[in-house]
């Protein structure tokens, strides 16, 4: 099992990237909880991972933080969760989001995200629930404002539709994503910044 991997970040285009570790490109899929946390182009990386072992392929993912891959461990567990969905769901919420809303039991939060339907929201509040005692909601989508001086219509319309395109991975449907992004979209906005603006205001 691969665990852990440093090296450097050749490619990322969400929720995919691309990572040089001592002359192997290794290609990760990621939460986009974790994609924010990203470096540069060029620069080195450290992301905690889990291998996905399926009949047809052998699907690597990425984490930030090591609680971000026990939770992704954890959803893979309940019933009728796979990685994919696992995926969406960290991509839609922080752990201490998730926490939250299972301690709290939002049914409504939980179905919001693509994927999730009320069987599966029940069953994950059945099954995770008393597994996040004493964790407390934060707004994980508070950040740093990243400000950009591009702000070209070509550069805009290139940021929607990366912005689509990951939200479409993730398993929103194609009219979804681009009403999402419709909805959040500025120009000073990067492709990352508007996936992110898109998962809060769908919540």
């Amino acid at each position: 099992m691969i665990g852990r991997l440093t090296g450097i970040l050749l490619e990322k285009q969400p929720p995919e990237i691309l990572l040089d570790v001592q002359g192997v490109g290794y290609e990760l899929l990621l939460p986009m909880t974790s994609f924010y946390a990203l470096p540069e182009l060029g620069q080195e990386t450290t992301l905690f991972t889990h291998l996905a072992v399926r009949e047809d392929a052998h699907l690597l993912f990425g984490f930030a933080q090591k609680t971000d891959r026990t939770l992704f461990r954890e959803l893979i567990k309940t019933n009728g969760v796979g990685p994919k969905l696992a995926l969406a769901i960290l991509s839609a919420m922080s752990v201490e989001q998730f926490a939250y809303a299972i301690e709290h039991e939002e049914l409504s939060k939980l179905v919001k995200i693509p994927g999730v339907g009320k069987k599966t929201a029940e069953r994950l509040l059945v099954e995770l629930k008393g597994k996040f005692k004493g964790v407390k909601q934060n707004d994980f989508f508070e950040s740093k404002h990243i400000s950009s001086e591009l702000s070209a219509v070509s550069y805009q319309e290139n940021s929607e539709n990366e912005a689509v395109s990951a939200l479409i991975a993730l398993g929103y449907k194609p009219t979804d994503a681009a009403k999402m992004v419709k909805r959040v979209v500025k120009p000073e906005l990067n492709s990352e910044q508007l996936i992110r603006e898109a998962l809060k205001a769908a919540l």
